[in-house]
């Protein structure tokens, strides 16, 4: 018994490394079980339902290491999408469109950002409110009914360059800018900063509100980037698009490696997390499991990687 949790400390200690290996164990395992999925076609797919998971968790991760969360993810991506369509169709100027729906995200980030540092309202609560507020907004402006989405938007949701998807290419780009940003510059160390300790990082100078404003912003302005991707993809903007998303974003942030206590996350475990809960919801398909046990799944790899975490800490502890 003790053998088994000092294997799991040490898992945890490496998780960017451990949760690659289950990468590696789920995709050979696919490789035997299904033989439909090392097809080029079903890898590109895999790929493509990564990215936006992917995009919205480059937010996320940012949020939680500095001490938040944003559980209104999901629905900054439909409310930016609607908007995005509709102002599309309505004004006949595909750019503006699409500045008017990435403005949306930023603008539900701000929103959230001020409600936590300005008016000290917990951001869980916050984000859970925006939540539904911003999925509301979605439905009362199209009455339910999607609004149909092309041009731009579609090159980029489903379009190729040399038979590789769009969207995941900018998935890489937008991570390694992400990744230069968080461990190159001061106002990315100054996240992780205050996720560590937001006194000493007070008393060091640092402007905690401006900082988790500008974590916030960006979040939303990456949802509003996945709304824009997804109706792409479907030629459509549902105002139900991204119900649930917020709980792959977050599984795939968790998984990665990022403490939901703030001060710690890499940048390549939120890709490696986003792509491992694509390869998932992949196998459920390929392997004919019902649909309904994928959210079980969900919920079974958040409390591991939370388990992971918490062992982890221990370790560090003794």
């Amino acid at each position: 018994m003790n053998t088994g949790l000092v294997a799991l400390k040490r898992l945890g200690r490496h998780r960017e490394a451990s949760v690659l290996l289950m990468l590696l164990v789920v995709a050979v395992y696919l490789s035997f079980a299904s033989e439909y999925f090392l097809a080029p076609r079903n890898l590109l797919n895999v790929g493509r339902q990564a990215s936006v998971v992917a995009i919205v968790a480059l937010g996320q991760a940012l949020v939680i290491i500095g001490r938040g969360i944003d559980l209104s993810v999901g629905s900054v991506i439909g409310l930016s999408a609607v908007v995005a369509a509709v102002v599309i169709r309505d004004t006949g100027l595909e750019s503006v469109g699409l500045f008017a729906g990435l403005l949306t995200g930023l603008c539900c980030g701000i929103v959230n950002g001020l409600l936590y540092t300005r008016l000290k309202i917990n951001p869980f609560i916050a984000t859970l409110g925006t939540l539904s507020v911003a999925r509301g907004i979605a439905l009362l402006m199209t009455g339910g009914i999607p609004v149909p989405m092309g041009g731009i938007a579609e090159f980029v949701g489903a379009g190729r360059i040399a038979g590789i998807p769009v969207s995941f290419l900018l998935m890489i780009v937008l991570a390694i800018a992400v990744h230069v940003f968080s461990v190159r510059t001061v106002r990315g160390r100054e996240i992780y900063a205050i996720g560590d300790n937001p006194k000493a990082s007070r008393l060091a100078g640092v402007d905690l509100k401006a900082t988790r404003l500008f974590i916030f912003a960006f979040c939303g302005l990456l949802a509003g980037l996945g709304g824009i991707i997804l109706s792409g993809n479907l030629a459509s903007a549902d105002p139900n698009l991204g119900v649930g998303y917020e709980l792959d974003v977050i599984a795939a942030v968790i998984l990665g490696g990022t403490a939901l206590s703030g001060g710690r996350g890499s940048i390549a475990g939120v890709v490696i997390g986003a792509l491992l809960m694509a390869l998932l919801n992949n196998a459920f398909v390929l392997l004919g499991i019902s649909a309904y046990w994928q959210v079980v799944t969900k919920g079974l790899v958040i409390i591991f990687a939370v388990a992971l975490d918490g062992l982890q800490r221990g370790g560090e502890d003794e």
